[in-house]
């Protein structure tokens, strides 16, 4: 009997705490803007290049747009620890997009989180970051959206776990999370240092995705201390100096997807650089400027270098990669590709990246020097744990990781349509 009265009095306290947390958000509820019917400003091509500018260090097409499908359509699969979120249609389509907000409600949206229609946006759009954008920017990216092809589509729903669907509980998360405000320094008017930070932490929003999130979904701190996003790790930005990158590396990898000294952009850093490669350099060697300028002091010694043993991958390596990743291999002196001992994918402390480039390669795009063919029809995820052993001790002098197969298995599955 006791049990069963700690029960009812348990429902009855969460039953008042959902009426109260509803009447509470019926109260703070942002108010619907009205829609506008006034038809878009004919814009100068310096304004439109401006825009363009700011959309592309904003990375927007790069969620808004799913897969092969029109550009700032939405619909692009963001997936996190709790569900999937769709991206939106930002075209100016007056239906499915943005076409018929004014902007006052983009503003609103890209600094308080909060759609034309008075509901809650969900913060993977990065608005806590976007908050802090200039009002310059945040118009300039306006006129240039409202100049796109407008697109009906809408994006399909979200699929997310209870409560996290539930839309009012994002009015408390702002409440932990979201600091509204604009830049403290005009983009327009800083040093490349200056600039470089603007870029990483309000535009680019590089934390978004090299920090981690913690159990309700906020960055954890101290930023950039790396992060997973779609089983690709992304890497600690504050550990760059110790793994030998420098300025002009860092601005060949961000702004043409690949470094001589480095390797290539993957995963979902891939389609970054690509819009990175839109914008003029000052802008990468600001943001490269600001990253060196956050390196931590280490205070780790490197641990001894393996002795090189005759790994079960070695054949493997001799079949699937001998003929573009050794010195004497035509595609390593006519391509200019990187040493794999040098490689980021190869000498990372998670074995997530390298799996992942060998399962599913690097895609070949017109115009791109980085191409890579798939494996995963190739190999099993026992070859592929034998391979990075290989590679790992033979040609980086690195230790070997542990449970490669058991997380190619996992991140094989987790790619599945």
């Amino acid at each position: 009997m006791r049990i069963r009265s700690t029960l009812r009095l348990a429902g009855a306290l969460l039953a008042a705490g959902a009426v109260l947390l509803l009447a509470l958000y019926a109260w703070l509820r942002p108010a619907p803007l009205a829609l506008t019917s006034a038809p878009a400003p004919t814009l100068s091509d310096a304004v439109i290049a401006a825009g363009a500018r700011v959309v592309a260090l904003g990375d927007c097409m790069v969620c808004h747009t799913a897969g092969q499908g029109p550009a700032y359509a939405g619909g692009f699969p963001l997936r996190t620890p709790f569900g999937t979120i769709y991206s939106t249609n930002i075209t100016p389509d007056p239906e499915t997009g943005i076409g018929r907000w004014s902007l006052h409600a983009f503003r609103r949206a890209m600094r308080e989180g909060v759609s034309r229609d008075g509901h809650l946006l969900y913060p993977a759009f990065p608005y806590i970051h976007y908050t802090h954008m200039s009002d310059r920017d945040i118009d300039l990216a306006y006129q240039y959206l409202m100049t796109r092809t407008p697109v009906k589509q809408a994006p399909p729903a979200n699929e997310l776990m209870f409560p996290l669907n539930f839309r009012p509980l994002l009015a408390f998360w702002n409440m932990l999370y979201l600091e509204p405000g604009t830049a403290a320094i005009p983009a327009s008017q800083s040093t490349p240092l200056e600039r470089g930070r603007y870029l990483v932490d309000t535009l680019g929003h590089c934390a978004s995705c090299h920090s981690g999130l913690n159990p309700i979904g906020g960055e954890r701190r101290p930023p950039f201390k790396g992060g997973q996003i779609d089983g690709w790790d992304a890497p600690d930005l504050t550990a760059l100096a110790a793994n030998a990158w420098s300025h002009a590396n860092l601005v060949d990898y961000l702004r043409g997807g690949l470094s001589p000294a480095h390797g290539a952009a993957k995963g979902p850093m891939r389609p970054v650089t690509e819009r990175l490669a839109e914008v003029p350099r000052e802008d990468v060697e600001a943001i490269a400027t600001y990253l060196l300028s956050i390196q931590a002091a280490s205070s780790v010694k490197p641990a001894p270098a393996p002795a090189p043993t005759i790994a079960p991958g070695q054949a493997l390596f001799a079949a699937a990669c001998a003929a573009c990743h050794t010195e004497a291999a035509p595609m390593m002196r006519l391509a200019g590709r990187p040493s794999l001992a040098r490689s980021s994918a190869v000498r990372g402390d998670s074995p997530a990246n390298f799996i992942q480039t060998v399962l599913h390669g690097i895609p070949w795009q017109a115009g791109s020097p980085v191409y890579m063919p798939p494996f995963a029809d190739t190999l099993n995820d026992e070859q592929v744990a034998q391979l990075a052993a290989y590679v790992r001790i033979n040609i980086a002098a690195k230790e070997d990781w542990r449970g490669v197969a058991t997380t190619s298995a996992k991140l094989r599955k987790e790619s599945q349509p």
